[in-house]
């Protein structure tokens, strides 16, 4: 009995719960992954219809690509930071992290001009006159539920929108009230706004991981690090916030399990660090 207590004991050490719990977070954004390809699906067959092409296909799926190339992305960080011993990452490993690296940047960006795609086409508004927004019902019209949500209009979404000033997509066969378009385009904003910040702080993480490989990152520099990084963290945790109140819960819970994982990887560095100053 006290054989398997004390076994017991030793697998539930703080750095072991620590190491489940931070790969628990990776898990559940690998698995965010399916989340908001089922959204980008439904979205996409209201503003694409049957035109999703290669050629638009990212600005179909932004985010289901964005996120998909950021999981990567962190999974290398992970092994950069704190699996693989610094003597092992040169040569061909190396240079498959970076051709890796490289393509999960692509997607990023060509996400980024998803995003901003998008805020230009929920910009582009007509006022919408009909009689009754009832008669609407059972064709082809959809409305503005989210920025990312725009189902068909049904009578009690029409009678919602009864007696109020509407506004037209341009180009769609969708409507919304102007207080539902507002929120969009808040939420379009927000989403180009932090696929923008989490740009500009990866770069820095990247110059990070590049300087410790070289064993050219001081502790002035770390501190310095600190303070910019948590300045644009900050602008992340508004998106988060704004985004869980304007917009749905999975804008949320995907902000928020974005952040506790690169809280993960500061970790890593900052440990990183610190083990080759001592070995120093």
């Amino acid at each position: 009995m006290n054989a398997l207590v004390s076994r017991h004991n030793r697998w539930l050490t703080p750095h072991t719960v620590f190491t489940a719990f931070k790969y628990t977070i990776y898990v559940l954004l690998a698995y965010n992954i399916l989340l908001w390809f089922q959204e980008d699906l439904a979205a996409s067959a209201e503003t694409f219809g049957d035109t999703v092409t290669w050629r638009n296909v990212v600005q179909a799926y932004s985010a289901t690509f964005d996120t998909a190339a950021w999981v990567i992305l962190l999974v290398l960080f992970e092994l950069e930071t704190a699996v693989i011993p610094d003597e092992k990452l040169k040569g061909g490993l190396k240079a498959l992290f970076v051709t890796v690296g490289l393509i999960c940047y692509f997607f990023i960006v060509y996400s980024f001009y998803g995003y901003y795609a998008k805020f230009g086409m929920i910009s582009q508004v007509v006022p919408f006159d009909v009689a009754d927004v009832c008669s609407l019902v059972g064709t082809d019209w959809n409305y503005i539920a989210s920025l990312d949500e725009y189902p068909h209009i049904d009578v009690e979404a029409c009678t919602a929108m009864q007696g109020q000033s509407l506004l037209q997509v341009t180009g769609t066969d969708i409507i919304a009230t102007v207080e539902a378009h507002k929120g969009a385009f808040g939420l379009a904003v927000i989403d180009i706004v932090n696929a923008g910040t989490w740009l500009i702080i990866v770069v820095l993480l990247e110059v990070e991981v590049l300087l410790q490989l070289k064993d050219a990152l001081t502790d002035r520099m770390m501190m310095l690090g600190k303070y910019i990084k948590g300045f644009f963290y900050l602008i992340l945790f508004v998106c988060a916030v704004y985004s869980g109140f304007e917009g749905t819960f999975l804008d949320f819970w995907d902000a928020f399990l974005w952040l506790v994982a690169f809280i993960f990887i500061e970790l890593n560095i900052f440990q990183w660090h610190e083990e080759v100053e001592e070995e120093r």
